[in-house]
């Protein structure tokens, strides 16, 4: 019997070299493709997330401020990335990159990169207090740095399966947007605005750490790049033209007549001011017959909601019901906490000497509300707890400064430190100072995240059988598949 000719090949090696070069110039050009979609669709179009867990997303405020920013920013986060932060800040950077390209990201890590962090610290000359673990910006040699211990609100947690009672840090609040953001503001203003607290006169002082001073609302107007100074009008002192904004802040004794003029004068020059009255304040400091020029009237008697109250005497209102006005739009559905107001109201008509203004009442108690002055009431209704003013442009000459903006609010307590940090106190201190600078951008509100964490609770049996099949299981079944596979295309 004959031997079996040899088969032939079904390709020539020549047709062999055409079928693997096809596929590999396929292979290229599909991933060619993929990274050409990838990166215009990061940079030209609207990115989609998968899931709302994986989503970091800016505020508007935020987003505007990207949006219209021009100088080149440099951010350098400073740290160890084995810190829980960590990615939740890289990711947060990456959108601010994202948005706004003129931001630019870099990363020192001190451990794994000692050199490039010595000269980080030396070029900046950082000291001992930033020894580690912060964020620095720098606009055109402007810089701020943040700490990282700032960047979140923490809350002690017990250890569970401990020996002995332990406790951890756990964080609850990340503020990573709201510090950044804030950050932002600072480095690119070249002259940052001036906040003057009046002084004198028994009004709360801005470097008061007490519960009835206003250091947190001073440092409120810092992270909104204010610069917070204090001021005495005493002898031929006056207001000076830097002062972009003047707080009065719960005043308990008259003002001489010297420092109410100064004041008018300031507000004819399109000045800006924020008053605060508390209970305290029975009598009059002098400002009340001022305001009314302005078509404010400031009461004298205590307003009290006990339907809004959450205290047993009732000190305390809660108030829910705003106007329509971009100084508290963020605040709807929110409530301010304020502590024995005052009814400050529109004066029903015009005084001697009135001036051409937009009176606006924007926040009011409850409908069972009354008025109280020791032990006499008034009928029940709503009363106004807050009213701003704005002085009408139409009469044609406009200040250097612009338009004089007023707003007064019946209690002062609300934003001393041990109150601030209730309800929506903390971000109505810095929508009442944006709108009283014409920063219409800052209105709208930048609020901590809630940090969610993920647990897996397993026994010691369960961990074992998990450690079986991911290391043990699911690689030996695909093994096997595959020399199953093998064994049959053998054959």
């Amino acid at each position: 019997m004959a031997p079996a000719a040899p088969s032939k090949p079904s390709f020539s090696p020549g047709r062999k070299w055409t079928i693997g070069f096809n596929i590999v110039l396929t292979l290229v050009g599909v991933i060619a493709v993929v990274v050409m979609a990838n990166y215009l669709s990061g940079n030209y179009f609207q990115r989609f997330y998968l899931s709302h867990l994986t989503r970091v997303e800016l505020s508007p405020r935020t987003l505007d401020l990207l949006h219209t920013m021009t100088n080149h920013v440099q951010v350098t986060l400073y740290y160890d990335k084995d810190q829980p932060l960590y990615t939740e800040l890289t990711e947060l950077l990456k959108e601010y990159h994202d948005n706004n390209t003129r931001v630019r990201v870099t990363t020192v890590d001190y451990y794994r990169d000692p050199g490039a962090a010595q000269e980080l610290r030396t070029k900046y000359n950082l000291g001992s207090s930033t020894n580690k673990d912060f964020v620095l910006f720098d606009c055109e040699g402007r810089t701020r740095v943040i700490d990282g211990n700032a960047l979140a609100q923490y809350t002690l947690e017990p250890i569970t399966n401990s020996p002995e009672p332990e406790f951890r840090r756990k964080p609850v609040y990340f503020l990573g947007e709201e510090m950044f953001t804030a950050a932002l503001i600072t480095v690119l203003n070249p002259r940052p605005l001036q906040a003057c607290f009046l002084q004198g006169h028994g009004e709360a002082r801005p470097d008061d750490t007490s519960l009835g001073g206003y250091s947190t609302f001073a440092s409120i107007l810092q992270q909104n790049s204010i610069q917070v100074g204090m001021l005495t009008l005493l002898g031929t002192n006056t207001i000076p033209p830097d002062c972009n904004l003047l707080v009065i802040a719960g005043p308990t004794d008259p003002l001489p007549q010297h420092e109410l003029d100064c004041i008018d004068q300031y507000l004819d020059n399109g000045g800006r001011l924020l008053v605060l009255f508390n209970y305290a304040s029975r009598r009059p400091t002098g400002l009340e017959k001022l305001l009314a020029k302005w078509g404010v009237r400031v009461g004298s008697d205590t307003v009290k909601d006990p339907e809004n109250s959450v205290t047993a005497g009732g000190a305390d209102l809660m108030v829910g019901s705003f106007a329509n006005h971009p100084a508290v739009n963020p605040l709807l559905g929110s409530r301010l906490e304020l502590i024995l107001p005052r009814e400050i109201s529109r004066s029903p008509a015009p005084g001697p000497g009135a001036k051409a203004t937009k009176v606006e009442e924007l926040a009011f108690s409850g409908p069972r509300s009354y008025l109280q002055n020791g032990e006499t009431t008034q009928k029940l209704g709503p009363r106004c707890l807050l009213v701003a003013v704005q002085e009408d442009a139409s009469k044609g000459v406009i200040p250097e400064h612009g338009t004089a903006r007023i707003l007064v609010v019946g209690d002062s307590l609300s934003l001393g430190n041990e109150v601030i940090a209730v309800a929506a106190n903390r971000d109505f201190a810095g929508y009442a100072a944006n709108w009283l600078l014409e920063r219409d951008l800052l209105l709208q509100g930048i609020g901590p995240r809630p940090v969610t964490e993920f647990r897996l609770l397993m026994t010691r049996q369960q961990m074992q059988t998990a450690q079986w099949i991911l290391l043990g299981a699911m690689p030996g079944g695909a093994l096997l598949l595959g020399g199953a596979v093998w064994l049959r295309r053998r054959r």
